[in-house]
């Protein structure tokens, strides 16, 4: 974009060349919906069920261990980071 001028910037960042969210075809959402229902409540099981059966500080330390891989994981995959997807990224230097 950097070498575009006002005319040709403007004209790419229009709603249907951008895909604005209003224009993108998203499809049902009952199948999300019933998926919910169902993840939600077997993982609030799984996890109590987890939670119960610790009783040593070492086991404590493993979860949070395991919660802050998974933590740092989401967090480098994530397409919403700073960085991600534009062209300053040294990546490719």
């Amino acid at each position: 974009m950097a070498n575009m001028d006002v005319t040709q910037r403007n004209q790419s960042e229009r709603a249907t060349l951008a895909g604005s969210s209003e224009r993108i075809r998203r499809g049902s959402e009952r199948g999300l919906r019933i998926y919910t229902l169902l993840a939600v409540p077997i993982a609030v099981l799984l996890c109590w069920g987890a939670l119960s059966v610790i009783d040593a500080w070492w086991q404590w330390l493993v979860l949070g261990v395991i919660l802050l891989l998974t933590y740092a994981f989401m967090t480098a995959v994530s397409p919403n980071r700073r960085g991600s997807g534009d062209a300053s990224s040294p990546v490719g230097d």
